[in-house]
């Protein structure tokens, strides 16, 4: 028996494509964590979004498990490292939603740097406020991308009709000069770049990567894009530098805690603040999932899978 569990929302081609290969699919997008690990003990496979924590505990009480696949990018709530001790094989679909993450980027830039949100809002109260609105135009101007993975890359090849300078930085990947992107270091970012955007799993490195020292490491104030994980960037840190001009404005998909029904009175006064200024953007961590993403992850997690 060939039993495959989906644990979150997957498009429908992914089913169909479980069942074609002769699988018995469970699919269960608000499944539980206490259901799950009864449902798992006699499952082959697993598809998994961010909803369920695969930890040891999970991945023990699934003897017969072969694999664990992910729809879309980020393995920070599998624990890969038992899972490969114990022969599991871990997939991911980064490929899926890297256009989608950069196009939303992309959006958020625009939008702060022509000052759109917060003219529309001053419209919407009956003001007229041309002259403040004044923007700024990409064009020309020097990106710093930090992770240039799927999404970074992804993200510099919208750029490049805007005829700017990528300087990307990855600690783990070499030989990517082309065009308009050069390899760089963080150091070169630091000095050079106007604009930054993160593109970085989220690790136990990578935590509060942008901290007090990384945003005050800068020349220049710049706009800073954090589309990747939450935790990459300390919040607190990031309000301070929109406050002493060392960010201009800042675009937010992501949030250190995501659960806003948990927060306690300091995470609460600590968004508030952010929200109410006019150069924060914040999305709640929509830019993966757009329908064409949906059905992307679904498509390319399926033709990677060991069946």
């Amino acid at each position: 028996m060939k039993k495959v569990i989906i644990s979150g929302v997957s498009h429908p081609c992914l089913q169909t494509y479980l069942l074609a290969k002769g699988c018995i699919v469970v699919n269960q997008p608000s499944i539980t964590r206490a259901e799950l690990l009864i449902e798992i003990q006699d499952a082959i496979g697993l598809i998994v979004t961010t909803r369920i924590q695969v930890d040891k505990e999970i991945i023990d009480a699934a003897p017969n498990l072969q694999w664990i696949g992910r729809l879309g990018s980020g393995m920070e709530q599998i624990d890969v490292q038992y899972a490969a001790a114990k022969g599991i094989l871990c997939i991911s679909s980064p490929e899926g939603n890297s256009n989608a993450v950069a196009e939303h980027a992309l959006g958020l830039l625009l939008n702060l740097m022509n000052k759109i949100n917060s003219s529309h809002a001053a419209l919407k109260e009956f003001n007229w406020t041309r002259g403040e609105s004044r923007g700024e135009e990409l064009n020309g101007k020097t990106v710093g991308i930090i992770g240039f993975g799927h999404t970074g890359s992804a993200f510099a090849k919208l750029l490049s009709v805007f005829d700017t300078k990528v300087l990307a930085y990855d600690k783990y990947k070499t030989g990517f000069s082309k065009n308009h992107v050069y390899e760089s270091t963080l150091e070169a970012i630091f000095e050079q770049a106007d604009i930054v955007s993160l593109h970085i799993p989220l690790t136990s490195e990578t935590n509060h990567l942008a901290d007090d020292l990384f945003f005050n490491s800068f020349k220049n104030p710049i706009y800073f894009l954090n589309t990747c994980r939450g935790s990459v960037t300390d919040t607190a840190a990031l309000l301070k530098a929109i406050e002493n001009n060392k960010v201009k404005a800042a675009g937010l998909d992501v949030l250190e805690n995501e659960k806003l029904d948990t927060y306690t009175d300091s995470e609460k006064k600590l968004l508030h603040q952010l929200l109410a200024k006019q150069n924060v953007i914040i999305t709640p961590h929509t830019a993966g999932v757009t329908i064409d993403a949906h059905y992307k992850m679904s498509k390319i997690l399926s033709e990677k899978l060991p069946l």
